[in-house]
């Protein structure tokens, strides 16, 4: 079996902590390439990664007595993973995350379509997106590279994009950065799917999960999910969480929005200048106290509360996968931004790097 052990001492400014970055082989794609997991060890946390999708298959955290429980949705083997061709758990997605309309946009007036492969849309970058990929590794101080050579026409998009998304831990801190570059103009998307439960191995559903989202707008959607353009205040309705909540106590309510999405499935406009690191999101769960900062230099946070799970995958523990057993911060550009003039543009032109970081804080509450 394939063994890389990186053992990296990180004397940083604010803390001492010794990072682990162990490297092996997960399991055999079915034409035989080899998937490799990535294990990131600090003394408080633990996160696994595998070159299938890029996926953060694994997050082990603390609860207030110190018992490491996983906080992720996800499965033990490659096999269950490459089963899974729906809900993007833990996936870096792209090459657009989220959605665009009818799968059409255009750059410099030349038309592009993607697959539909939701509600008449393209979601996640198609039907085989870069969750479905055999991304490469090279391990780095603290954590892992992650490579995808995308070419031109992959999906219908134009240009080659080279992809790279590294993970790194420090302490309590798991780091995303994200870097990409194209040889001709195009659209770029790339997030994190991770589904995320506090109360540790999936005991209950995330209703009682608290929610902060420092945001004072959102963007409502249409009947498929896709934005009207508007930019709304989140005041007065079920989209405020500038103060505290537990996603169930509105999930519910007499409000259009939640109904076209079966619960929150929108995008959020992240308070303060895009290209800052800055908070977006707070949750926390009272029973175990686990708490999850996230923060981006994005502009925009889809907050996603496991709608569209239904029982379909048995997770960890042999636990049914239903309704609200996870949720999603996805840190992001807008969807369907391509036919928006008024959103932050994706577009990417040779010579450009797309970056963004979004680093994932977790904690304890007394």
């Amino acid at each position: 079996m394939k063994v890389v052990v990186a053992s990296i001492i990180m004397m940083s400014l604010s803390m001492h902590a010794e990072t682990t970055v162990k490297e092996a082989v997960f399991g055999k794609m079915p034409d035989g390439h080899s998937v490799d997991v990535i294990t990131l060890a600090s003394d408080t946390l633990v996160a696994r990664v595998i070159t299938y999708g890029a996926k953060l298959i694994s997050v082990k955290a603390p609860d207030r007595s110190g018992r490491m429980e996983d906080v992720v949705l996800g499965y033990d083997t490659l096999p269950e993973w490459l089963a899974d061709t729906t809900t993007h758990f833990g996936a870096v997605v792209g090459r657009y995350g989220n959605r665009i309309a009818k799968g059409a946009f255009a750059i410099d007036g030349h038309p592009y379509q993607v697959p539909m492969n939701s509600k008449g849309n393209a979601l996640h970058g198609g039907t085989v997106g870069f969750d479905k990929k055999l991304w490469s590794a090279r391990l780095v101080p603290r954590g892992v590279e992650l490579t995808l050579v995308s070419p031109d026409g992959d999906m219908g998009f134009p240009g080659t994009l080279t992809a790279k998304v590294t993970y790194t831990l420090v302490k309590n801190e798991l780091s995303i950065h994200y870097a990409a570059t194209t040889d001709k103009p195009t659209v770029v998307n790339l997030t994190n799917h991770s589904y995320f439960n506090l109360s540790g191995d999936d005991r209950s559903n995330i209703l009682g999960h608290q929610v902060t989202l420092h945001a004072q707008s959102f963007t409502p959607v249409d009947a498929t999910l896709i934005p009207t353009g508007e930019i709304r205040a989140v005041a007065g309705t079920p989209m405020d969480f500038r103060t505290s909540h537990a996603i169930g106590e509105r999930i519910g309510a007499e409000d259009e929005q939640l109904k076209i999405a079966g619960g929150y499935d929108h995008n959020w406009v992240v308070d303060g200048p895009p290209g800052t690191l800055r908070e977006a999101a707070l949750v926390s769960e009272s029973v175990s106290g686990r708490t999850l900062r996230v923060m981006t230099t994005e502009p925009g946070i889809q907050f996603y509360s496991g709608n569209f799970l239904d029982g379909s995958f048995t997770g960890r523990h042999g636990r049914s996968y239903t309704r609200n057993m996870g949720l999603c911060l996805e840190t992001q550009h807008f969807p369907d931004s391509p036919n928006h003039a008024n959103f932050p543009s994706t577009v990417l032109r040779p010579g450009q790097v797309r970056e963004s970081t979004t680093i994932l804080i977790f904690g304890v509450t007394p």
